[in-house]
């Protein structure tokens, strides 16, 4: 198993104290290909024995969440999910914070895209709305029931992200200035990014969480493996990323575990299964 400790791997047991909460990526971190690791599940059932909560922190549309996850919220193996990069979150008793895009913000976002002549989606807390549709879309949206296609949808619907698609990050978008609109474009992939408000970020729905739980950010642990990541990794105590995660993000944990596949949570959070207090 692969396991690279920046920090050095002796002392890796002295520099992690048993977290209060985890904050874990779904894609990539916790999945691939939208399905969650059976011994990833099976980590999470055994943690949530212990008195760590377990939360979620992705940039996936609330509407598009895996039915796996979705499950072990429901089943309270999973105390709480942020999502939207951020923008909203929520428990089993509802929402915990939401941070909704503003009229202008989507107005300029909608010209902007327009401008780059890309297809883009806005996301709600029930849908995402597509501007157009094309080959691939439709074939998506024919199997997601909360997929539609609406280009005037963020008028009449509170909407929090929007995400826009492209060959490479070379291609479309790369000579705006989002910062003169107070707002940010995020890659999580090759093809696609998000378009969030320049103040956005999962580390600003970690606050929320844990302010929420009365934890301070410092005493929590993340996962993850893409751009999407950097401020959360940079709020929290310890951040841990994936074999294969972005150079950049690596750069910037505190640990470097093996992939899905070479079971790189469990090489770092086994130990916890025994120290920490039943719930």
């Amino acid at each position: 198993m692969f396991i690279e400790d920046k920090i050095a791997k002796e002392s890796l047991a002295t520099k992690m104290s048993v977290p209060k909460i985890i904050f874990f990526d779904i894609d990539d971190t916790l999945s691939r290909n939208g399905i969650i690791a059976e011994h990833n599940k099976a980590m999470l059932e055994q943690l949530a024995g212990t008195d760590i909560k377990l939360v979620i922190s992705t940039g996936r549309s609330k509407a598009i969440l895996p039915e796996d996850i979705l499950a072990l919220l429901e089943a309270n193996v999973l105390d709480a999910i942020i999502c939207m990069n951020g923008q909203y979150s929520f428990d089993n008793s509802g929402q915990i914070s939401h941070y909704p895009l503003t009229a202008e913000q989507t107005d300029k976002i909608v010209k902007l895209c327009q401008q780059s002549e890309l297809i883009h989606k806005f996301d709600s807390a029930t849908h995402i709305a597509w501007s157009g549709e094309n080959e691939r879309l439709r074939e998506f949206n024919a199997i997601t029931p909360n997929s539609i296609v609406d280009p005037d949808y963020y008028q009449s619907n509170t909407v929090y992200q929007c995400s826009v698609f492209f060959n490479n990050q070379q291609e479309k978008m790369q000579d705006i200035d989002f910062a003169q609109h107070d707002l940010k474009l995020v890659h999580w992939h090759r093809i696609g990014a998000d378009i969030l408000p320049a103040d956005a970020s999962k580390a600003r729905g970690i606050k929320d969480v844990c302010e929420y739980y009365a934890v301070d950010a410092s005493e929590c642990m993340a996962f993850g493996d893409g751009m999407n990541d950097l401020e959360m990794f940079d709020l929290v105590g310890f951040a841990v990323a994936m074999g294969d995660a972005q150079p950049a993000l690596i750069a910037r944990a505190d640990f470097v575990t093996g992939t899905i596949e070479e079971c790189g949570i469990q090489a770092v959070l086994e130990p916890f299964y025994a120290t920490s207090s039943v719930k």
